[in-house]
Parts: C-alpha cells; sequence; structure tokens
C-alpha cells in the first residue's frame, strides 16, 4: 500500500512539474508586445465582404490586383452591387438601401448619366477604402 501511494505521489510530482514547465514557457514566448487586437470595421477587413441579397459574384478569372498607387486590397472576382446613384458632398456614390451601405466609385465618369438612378454596378471592391473599381454600369428595372 505504502508502494502504491509513493508511486502516485511520484506521479502528481511530475504531472504538476510539466505544467509548471509548460506555463513558464509560454509566458516567457509572450514577452513580446502584443500586437493591437482591436477590431477592424468591415469596410477595412481584408476578407470579401459577406454575400447578400444585393451582392451577387458574377463569373469570372479570379486575378487579384490592387489599384495604381494605393495598397487597396481588393474582392478577387468581380461582385455586382445594386443601388441607387447619388451626389454626396460633391462625391458620386452607390447607396445600398438594403445594407445602408455607400460605395465610393473609382471612375464617377462611367456612372455620371445614370445619377438618382437604381443600377447595378459590377466591379471588384476595393476593401480598405470601400470603392468599387467600376467594370459595368447598368439600370436595373
Amino acid at each position: 500500500m505504502k508502494d502504491i501511494l509513493t508511486r502516485l505521489a511520484l506521479a502528481a510530482a511530475i504531472t504538476l512539474a510539466a505544467f509548471a514547465i509548460t506555463s513558464d514557457a509560454q509566458q516567457s514566448g509572450n514577452q513580446q508586445p502584443d500586437e493591437d487586437r482591436t477590431p477592424v470595421s468591415p469596410h477595412q477587413q481584408p476578407a470579401p465582404a459577406p454575400k447578400s441579397s444585393t451582392q451577387t459574384q458574377t463569373p469570372t478569372a479570379p486575378e487579384k490586383s490592387a489599384s495604381a498607387g494605393t495598397n487597396d486590397e481588393q474582392t478577387q472576382d468581380a461582385l455586382a452591387f445594386t443601388g441607387r446613384l447619388q451626389e454626396n458632398n460633391g462625391a458620386l456614390v452607390l447607396y445600398d438601401a438594403v445594407t445602408k451601405v455607400s460605395y465610393q466609385l473609382d471612375d464617377p465618369s462611367k456612372a455620371r448619366p445614370y445619377v438618382g438612378k437604381q443600377v447595378k454596378i459590377v466591379g471588384k471592391l476595393g476593401m480598405r477604402s470601400n470603392t468599387i473599381h467600376i467594370d459595368s454600369v447598368e439600370i436595373v428595372p
């Protein structure tokens, strides 16, 4: 009986020592400054925007591109955005009433003839700037 108690005490001591060693190793590895873990706003996330009834993927060849001169990460596939084209502080934007989101347009001259109308814009979304890089614009009936 004494032999069994000695073995159990030894096993418990070894287990505690192993936990202490791994705990010390984890703490010493975490002495570097912590990264900023604040949540990123939706238009800054590098992941593609969630699909909704107003955004659908259009079959195109996947390609990763960024606009010249910026670090704005874009969606890989062209997406369809529907909404009303509006002037907002002198800039032309696509306002989606369903999601209540306004999108900037990279080339407003392509969409200017449709101001005030409900349209579908196909293009790639710049995730950080919330800008649509326009491929095509058409009126939605």
